[in-house]
C-alpha cells in the first residue's frame, strides 16, 4: 500500500513539474511551434508541425512515466531478494516494433497529405494582380499555380544584401527588369513565385511567416512561393552563415493593395531610370573619371 502511494505521489509530482516547466512556453504560441502563417503554405507547415509535436509529446510522457514507474516499482529494497535478470520478451518486443512501424507510417502519411499544399503554389485571389496572368510559368520542380496567375520575382543573394528582380513586370529597357534591394514589395491576394540563387556564397532565404527556408546556392536555382491575403510587413533574414556581416543581411516583404503596388512599381521604374540617366550624364562630364585620377 505504501509502495503504491509512493508511486502515485512521484508520478503526480513529475507531471506537475513538467506542466510548470512547460507553462511559459505553452502560453506563448510562437515558442513551441512556428509563427502563425501569413501565407497558405506556412499555415500547412504550422499545422503539420503541431500534429507531429503532439504525437511526440504523447510518446515522451508515456515513455518517461513507464521509466519512472519501473524505477520505483522494481527498485532494490533493503533486505529483499536479489533482482531477477530477465532476458527477452518476444510478445513485448514484437509489439513495440509493430507499434513503431505503425507510428512512422502514420506520420509519413500525414506528411505526404500536407506536402502538396506546402510545395505547390496556390491560386491567386480574384482581387489579385490581373496582369500576372500573362507571365510564363515554366518551372522545374515546382508546379505552376492554377490558372498561371502569379507574379514572378528572382531573388539574388549577395554578400550581404538581397536583390529582387521583378521579371514579371514591364522591363526598364533592353529587357532589364525593375529591381529593388532588401525590401520586396508585393500585391495582396496574388501568388508570388520566387526563383532563388546566389552570386557568391550560400545564403538562405527565410521569411518565417511566409513558408520554409530556401537556400540561395551559386550555380543552382531553388524555388518557393507565398500568397499574402492582407497588407503588412513580414521580416526575415539570411538563415545561413555567409560571412562577417551575415547578421546584417535582413529582408522585408511588404504586402500592399494592388493599386498601391502598381504605383510603387511605376515609381520604382521612374527612379531607376532617372538615376541611370543622371549617372550617365556625370560620366559624360568626366566627374567620376576626374575623381578617380585625383585619387
Amino acid at each position: 500500500m505504501r509502495s503504491k502511494r509512493l508511486i502515485f505521489l512521484l508520478a503526480a509530482a513529475t507531471l506537475i513539474g513538467a506542466l510548470l516547466l512547460a507553462a511559459p512556453a505553452m502560453a506563448s504560441d510562437a515558442v513551441w511551434r512556428p509563427l502563425p502563417g501569413a501565407s497558405p503554405n506556412q499555415d500547412k507547415i504550422r499545422t503539420l508541425y503541431t500534429i507531429t509535436f503532439v504525437i511526440g509529446m504523447v510518446i515522451l510522457v508515456a515513455v518517461e512515466a513507464l521509466i519512472i514507474y519501473s524505477i520505483v516499482k522494481f527498485r532494490r529494497r533493503r533486505g529483499g531478494p536479489e533482482p531477477v535478470a530477465v532476458h527477452g520478451n518476444a510478445p513485448l518486443e514484437i509489439g513495440w516494433t509493430i507499434g513503431a512501424i505503425v507510428l512512422v507510417a502514420v506520420i509519413a502519411t500525414v506528411t505526404f497529405l500536407f506536402l502538396p499544399g506546402i510545395l505547390n503554389p496556390a491560386r491567386s485571389g480574384p482581387n489579385g494582380l490581373a496582369q500576372a496572368a500573362d507571365v510564363p510559368m515554366a518551372a522545374v520542380g515546382q508546379e505552376p499555380p492554377p490558372g498561371n496567375h502569379a507574379l514572378k520575382i528572382h531573388v539574388n543573394g549577395q554578400q550581404y544584401i538581397w536583390r529582387f528582380d521583378y521579371v514579371g513586370e514591364k522591363p526598364l529597357d533592353a529587357g532589364r527588369p525593375v529591381y529593388a534591394f532588401t525590401d520586396m514589395y508585393v500585391p495582396i491576394n496574388t501568388t508570388v513565385t520566387l526563383k532563388i540563387y546566389s552570386s557568391d556564397v550560400i545564403h538562405s532565404w527565410w521569411i518565417p511567416q511566409l513558408g520554409g527556408k530556401a537556400d540561395a546556392t551559386p550555380g543552382h536555382t531553388n524555388e518557393t512561393w507565398f500568397k499574402i491575403s492582407k497588407p503588412g510587413i513580414y521580416r526575415g533574414q539570411c538563415a545561413e552563415l555567409c560571412g562577417d556581416n551575415h547578421a546584417d543581411m535582413r529582408a522585408r516583404v511588404i504586402a500592399l493593395p494592388v493599386d498601391q503596388y502598381k504605383a510603387w512599381v511605376e515609381n520604382q521604374r521612374k527612379n531607376i531610370l532617372a538615376s541611370q540617366k543622371a549617372l550617365a550624364a556625370q560620366r559624360k562630364a568626366g566627374i567620376g573619371a576626374t575623381q578617380a585620377k585625383g585619387k
